[in-house]
């Protein structure tokens, strides 16, 4: 029996006082809930991975989540919470084991995940969170009432996990009295259940204020320390021919000639794709994409692309930025710069803010000049953690 993720993605973040939703909130050049969604896909112990957001988000989250294999559903969620967890049930369907994280908490661990489940698994339900360090005090109208037992009092975050029996029956009886919790453990309280806790990491923090975005930033600093940042170059050439559409960066430009190659001949992505590869140093197009296989034939160089993207993503290596400039005397690019950048940053995973694409002539020089053909080149930054940097010198990569 499966194990399905319902990850939340729904709320306003209306405290943090920006004009987005702060699950989409850069972090290190990605949106926030990337970093959520890289966890669960990493974690074995889960197998597919529901998403809830907003109803008017849902296809830039479907967008957003593409690039994550386990995502099973994007669905829409309710006016609180917990009736954005019930609409996940609703879709995780028949599995053994559910859990339920903010997407506004990007620095869990695979591993914290994959110890909450098997809590639940043995026991029915658990919750991750950390036993309180702090004197803790009960207080109502600016008083104290008491002081609590600091032994006993635990801060309970995300990811919460439950044998799929225990959380329906839980939300079930929530819905019938009127009940609304704080969190899911809440409600399975309320029914007798026991709640294992499981202690998990001060750095699986909940982005909800403007401060806490400066501490994500922190913590994911703090885990890249021993990993390199890495620029890469890409140049390609190809000739005009008859009888080829014209094809850059993904999109069909109307013009009396198209590149010709093995591929598409879409220079423009081939230009990003050397660039990553050599900023990763995991080789070029050529090595990972020889034109004398016949299964690159006409194939669209966005899924090329897209298996760059991948490659990149198990060497641990993530994106910064891509800058690219198409030189062709003819025909004129700029009305179509905007969807070459969008196609782009969707087959990467990352937000287009993170790609930039110009086009210039060459004033009628050479043999772009001339119209016997068209050039682009492109710079791309990267991060690499230090466990990839280690695993990609066990390779044989350098520096």
């Amino acid at each position: 029996m499966a194990t399905v993720a319902i990850i939340l993605a729904a709320g306003a973040g209306k405290r943090m006082g920006a004009d987005q939703p702060k699950q989409f909130l850069d972090l290190g050049g990605r949106s926030l809930i990337l970093y959520a969604l890289d966890a669960f896909e990493a974690c074995s112990a889960v197998d597919r991975i529901v998403l809830v957001t907003s109803p008017d988000m849902i296809d830039e989250v479907r967008t957003l989540a593409s690039v994550c294999e386990k995502v099973q559903d994007v669905v829409a969620g309710g006016a609180e919470r917990q009736d954005s967890v019930a609409e996940g049930i609703k879709a995780a369907g028949d599995v053994e084991i559910i859990t339920v994280h903010d997407g506004a908490r990007p620095m869990v661990r695979a591993e914290e995940i994959a110890d909450v489940i098997e809590a639940a698994r043995a026991n029915g339900a658990a919750v991750i969170g950390q036993p309180a360090s702090d004197t803790i005090k009960r207080g109502r109208d600016g008083q104290v009432i008491e002081t609590l037992d600091r032994s006993e009092v635990w801060a309970v975050q995300t990811p919460q996990a439950f044998k799929a029996d225990v959380i329906r029956e839980a939300h079930e009886a929530a819905a019938r009295d009127g009940f609304y919790g704080t969190d899911d453990t809440a409600l399975v309280e309320r029914i007798g259940k026991p709640v294992t806790l499981v202690e998990g990491s001060r750095d699986n923090i909940k982005v909800t204020h403007p401060g806490d975005l400066e501490r994500a930033e922190d913590i994911l600093n703090r885990r890249m320390e021993g990993g390199v940042q890495r620029i890469g170059m890409g140049y390609d050439v190809h000739h005009l021919a008859e009888g080829r559409k014209l094809i850059l960066g993904g999109v069909e430009v109307p013009f009396e000639r198209g590149l010709d190659g093995h591929s598409d001949a879409d220079v423009l992505s081939h230009v990003v794709i050397d660039a990553l590869l050599g900023a990763a140093s995991l080789g070029d197009i050529g090595r990972l994409f020889p034109d004398t296989d016949a299964a690159y034939k006409d194939i669209s160089s966005l899924v090329l692309l897209e298996r760059t993207a991948e490659a990149l993503r198990e060497a641990n290596v993530t994106v910064g930025n891509v800058d690219a400039t198409v030189m062709a005397q003819r025909p004129k690019l700029a009305p179509h710069i905007g969807q070459m950048e969008a196609n782009i940053a969707e087959a990467l995973g990352i937000d287009v803010s993170q790609v930039s694409v110009k086009a210039t002539t060459t004033e009628k020089l050479g043999f772009v000049g001339e119209e016997k053909g068209m050039a682009a080149q492109a710079i791309a930054l990267v991060s690499q953690s230090a466990k990839g940097k280690m695993e990609n010198e066990n390779r044989g990569g350098a520096e």
